[in-house]
């Protein structure tokens, strides 16, 4: 009574096709191994990504002239900016 045996399971599988029909549950299984093939390929992919190595960072660019911030005047200073 505590265990299933082969004739249990038998059983099962007969009332589930009953109910649900073989095109429903072959459908059903189809979908299931795409999701499972899409899941693996993406798992795939994130790992492919992560073992390339980072894209180093570009030299900076060739700077000729360096342009000065604006001077910084207080409030009430009406005296002009010292260089």
């Amino acid at each position: 009574m505590g265990s299933f045996s082969i004739w249990h399971l038998l059983i099962l599988l007969i009332v589930v096709v009953l109910i649900f029909g073989t095109k429903r549950l072959t459908g059903g299984a189809k979908d299931l191994g795409n999701a499972v093939k899409e899941f693996k390929k993406a798992v795939r992919d994130d790992e492919a990504k992560t073992a390339d190595p980072v894209d180093p960072v570009p030299p900076p660019a060739d700077v000729t002239r360096v342009q000065k911030p604006p001077p910084v005047v207080a409030p009430g200073d009406d005296r002009p900016p010292r260089d």
